[in-house]
């Protein structure tokens, strides 16, 4: 069944990590945050709010459904000053017409049946000139085959019905684009970028966050015993392998908003 972020015991499933450096790069390759106001919608455990506040914004509005992940979020950056969390719907997220410089979504639009809202929302908050920063996978993301750094393929190939369960709740790079267009953003690109998730000292630690399905809302898709499965199979694909560098494929769209 898919993942319930209401649930207690998935409050802490998106924390207890840093954004990499490869991130830090892909986003200073688009935009310069230093002194913007920046709204992270969907902001889960708040490891990019805290990321974007590193790169220099003035200040950071996490807003995101789950009330256990706004109490996570806000555990995890106490010891920050300039970062609020709200909960809040990426359709109404509470926040001030015209009140941010950027509107950035990771990994939030899959997890929606409709991104237009979410979108005109983003229009509505923006500042005249402001940019959206969309960061999701699209099809041809998700179906690169399993390596050593791109372990999630092989979660594929243990589980085919994955890969085609996951192919369905994403959009194509022109699909984004379009929905872009149709709100009224303007300058609209797309880039890929690989991002390092997380450097793990050893396998053990890895496997583990895989038995916990800590991060990855795919795997609450598995049982108790396809969980072990996959387990072991990825750990005989991995058997020369102690540190585990896992990546992941991203394509961020951005655009902005003329209004």
């Amino acid at each position: 069944m898919p993942i319930n972020f209401i649930d207690e015991r998935n409050k802490f499933t998106y924390t207890g990590r840093t954004a990499d450096e490869s991130w830090t790069k892909a986003i200073l390759s688009i935009a310069d945050p230093n002194g913007l106001c920046i709204a992270d919608v969907g902001c889960g455990g708040g490891i990019y709010s805290r990321a974007w506040l590193a790169l220099g914004a003035r200040e950071v509005t996490g807003v995101d459904s789950s009330p256990n992940m706004i109490s996570a979020a806000t555990e995890s950056c106490s010891d920050l000053y300039s970062i609020l969390f709200q909960v809040g719907d990426a359709a109404n997220t509470g926040l001030t017409e015209s009140s941010v410089d950027v509107v950035f979504q990771r990994a939030l639009i899959h997890h929606l049946t409709d991104i237009r809202p979410c979108l005109e929302e983003a229009t509505r908050i923006l500042k005249p000139g402001g940019k959206v920063i969309i960061q999701d996978r699209t099809p041809d993301d998700i179906a690169l085959p399993g390596s050593c750094e791109h372990i999630r393929g092989y979660f594929f190939e243990c589980f085919p019905r994955l890969l085609k369960l996951e192919s369905g709740r994403r959009r194509t790079d022109e699909a984004v684009l379009s929905e872009l267009h149709t709100v009224g953003f303007e300058q609209t690109k797309s880039i890929t970028a690989w991002e390092t998730r997380k450097v793990y000292p050893s396998k053990e630690e890895f496997l583990e966050d895989v038995r916990q399905r800590k991060g990855r809302s795919i795997l609450h898709e598995l049982n108790a015993s396809e969980i072990g499965l996959l387990v072991s199979f990825i750990d005989e694909r991995l058997h020369d392998f102690d540190e585990i560098i896992e990546k992941d494929r991203w394509t961020i769209w951005i655009a902005t908003n003329p209004r």
